[in-house]
C-alpha cells in the first residue's frame, strides 16, 4: 500500500484535530476521496496542524512523517511564519534572521527527507489576499518565503507548486468571499480548487 502524508498548518489541518474525520474537512480529504476512489491501495495520512510554523513542523517529522516510509510527503506552511515576522516588534535585519530561520527549518525537513526516504517531496506555495489594506504588509515577506521555498524544491529535485497566483485568478473568477474566509484560510469552494491543484500536482 503507497501512503501520501500531508504536512501543514491550518489550511491542512482544516478542523481534523476537532472533528471525527481524521482528514478534515478540506483539500486533504478532498484529495483522499479521489485518489482512493481511483486506487483504494492509497493510505492518505494529514498531519495538518493549526497554528503550525516550519520550525514546528521540522521537530517533529520523524514521528509525523517518517516513521510513517511515505511514498510521497506534501507540505504546505509558511504563512504562519511570514504573520509572526511581520508582526514582530524588532528591526527589518532582524526580521530577515527570523525569515533565515524558517528558511534553515524548511532546509533540514527537505534534508531529513531526502536522507531517510525515497518519498517524491511535493512542495505548496504559501499564500496570502490582501483586502482593504490587511495584510498588504504580508505581501513581501510571502514573496521571499515562496522564492526561497522554489529554491530549495529546486535544490532537492522535490516539486514545487504555486498556489498564490492560481488562486488569486479563482478570485478573479468567483470574487475574494467565494474563495477565502478572511485572507488566508480557504472557503469549502477554496479548498475544492486546492484540492484539485495538488491531484494535478501528484499526477498519480
Amino acid at each position: 500500500m503507497g501512503i501520501i502524508v500531508f504536512l501543514g498548518d491550518s489550511i491542512t489541518d482544516a478542523g481534523r484535530m476537532t472533528s471525527d474525520n481524521p482528514l478534515g474537512d478540506g483539500y486533504v480529504s478532498e484529495f483522499a476521496a479521489y485518489i482512493t476512489g481511483t486506487d483504494p491501495n492509497w493510505r492518505v495520512l494529514n498531519k495538518g496542524v493549526d497554528g503550525n510554523i516550519t520550525e514546528r513542523i521540522a521537530g517533529v517529522l520523524q514521528r509525523d512523517c517518517i516513521s510513517y516510509h511515505p511514498d510521497y510527503v506534501s507540505i504546505l506552511v509558511g504563512i504562519n511564519d511570514v504573520g509572526l515576522i511581520v508582526q514582530a516588534d524588532v528591526s527589518e535585519q532582524e526580521k530577515l534572521y527570523m525569515l533565515e530561520d524558517s528558511i534553515r527549518a524548511y532546509h533540514e525537513m527537505l534534508f531529513d527527507l531526502s536522507r531517510e526516504t525515497t518519498a517524491a517531496v511535493i512542495t505548496l506555495e504559501p499564500f496570502i489576499f490582501p483586502k482593504q489594506g490587511k495584510y498588504d504588509d504580508w505581501v513581501p515577506w510571502q514573496h521571499k518565503m515562496s522564492k526561497n521555498i522554489r529554491k530549495l524544491a529546486r535544490n532537492y529535485s522535490a516539486h514545487f507548486i504555486p498556489l498564490q497566483k492560481p488562486l488569486e485568478q479563482e478570485i478573479e473568477k468567483h470574487g475574494y468571499d467565494a474563495i477565502t474566509t478572511d485572507g488566508i484560510h480557504l472557503t469549502v469552494l477554496g479548498q475544492k480548487i486546492l484540492a484539485e491543484i495538488v491531484r494535478n500536482a501528484f499526477k498519480l
